[in-house]
């Protein structure tokens, strides 16, 4: 079923970015010759109005993303536009024309496929691009505070990477339940996070970061890392024993190392790991409990519509380059029609 048969013969082809090596982002390349693809069991069609960008997508432009696409492939996997086709086996529909937000393959372009039990509807007043990072990003910073964080009033929690689309969403969300918020971003990132109401915002690169939040602190009952190795010493030595989580979402800066014994006799806290996606998969209940609280948020006030920074099409691979390169701040995203 889709919104306008015209569709199945005038726009078999579309515009596209598509990854063509594991050589990194310089390597997406725009395409006009993509073929439209057509939604299977339990999907929709999706005609993209906006696509965000994250840091999973370096990581699968350069094939590190475990269970990633192997190139070549269209690029991206969050994206929110209008449903115009719906696939056979889909429970309880939305109706053609709903604007939706979700993930799925080959976001970069002008129509994808999603699982239908994988969107939300776009918040009504909200643009298509608005509305990006409410089941990635806010969720990811959602289920890392809460359902695995257990984050109390009254607590420390130490959010790194915190000008980013994650980071932003998890300093306000960890204010919003009461906790005193420790961040780290690099200093022309400072004044950004400050204003989210991050209660010290410090230089990431920081030689002596752990010694200057324990200064603060005395000690951390929650971290949400996702730096990786740059931090994750910083990190192990600033949480709490025992009582301190430290919950493992990224690996920006590249992997950390853990062992047994660091756990038994050096730093005796609990670590958690987190994939959005996969908690989605695996844990099904607990996602669907995310994005309630998230219509909560919304309805309260808390989750306002995004400010994202909206690139043509052919500016994605630029724009990750930044990325990877830690010169972005907040949430980037693609038309794939401009």
């Amino acid at each position: 079923m889709e919104i306008d048969e015209r569709q199945n013969t005038a726009e078999q082809t579309i515009r596209a970015l598509v990854q063509k090596s594991r050589r990194g982002p310089k390597d997406l390349t725009l395409t006009t010759d993509q073929r439209r693809p057509v939604p299977g069991p339990g999907e929709y069609l999706i005609r993209v109005s906006a696509a965000g960008i994250n840091f999973a997508d370096v990581m699968q432009t350069r094939g590190t993303y475990g269970g990633g696409p192997q190139a070549p492939y269209v690029a991206g996997f969050e994206a929110a536009g209008e449903i115009v086709g719906i696939g056979p086996d889909v429970e309880h529909p939305l109706q053609l024309g709903t604007h939706v937000v979700g993930v799925g393959p080959g976001a970069f372009a002008q129509y994808m496929t999603m699982p239908a039990a994988s969107v939300l509807p776009v918040p009504a007043g909200w643009s298509d691009a608005e509305a990006l990072g409410l089941v990635l990003n806010w969720a990811t910073a959602l289920a890392a505070l809460k359902p695995l964080g257990e984050v109390k009033a009254g607590e420390v929690v130490l959010v790194h990477a915190a000008a980013g689309g994650v980071g932003q969403a998890a300093v306000r969300l960890a204010r919003h339940y009461g906790a005193r918020v420790i961040a780290t971003a690099s200093p022309s990132k400072h004044a950004t996070v400050q204003a989210l109401g991050a209660d010290e915002v410090l230089d990431s690169r920081h030689p002596d970061l752990a010694a200057e939040i324990t200064r603060l602190t005395g000690g951390v009952d929650l971290v949400l890392e996702s730096v990786g190795e740059a931090t994750f010493g910083a990190s192990l030595s600033v949480t709490r024993p025992f009582t301190g989580r430290i919950v493992v979402f990224g690996a920006a800066s590249g992997d950390a190392t853990l062992t047994t014994h660091d756990l038994v006799f050096t730093h005796p806290v609990q670590v958690k790991g987190l994939h959005i996606g996969a908690l989605a998969v695996a844990a099904p209940s607990i996602y669907q409990s995310l994005l309630v609280e998230i219509e909560a948020l919304i309805a309260h006030g808390v989750y306002a519509p995004g400010t994202p920074q909206v690139h043509a099409l052919a500016e994605g691979p630029a724009v990750l380059q930044h990325l990877e390169a830690g010169r972005t701040r907040g949430k980037h995203a693609v038309d794939p029609w401009r």
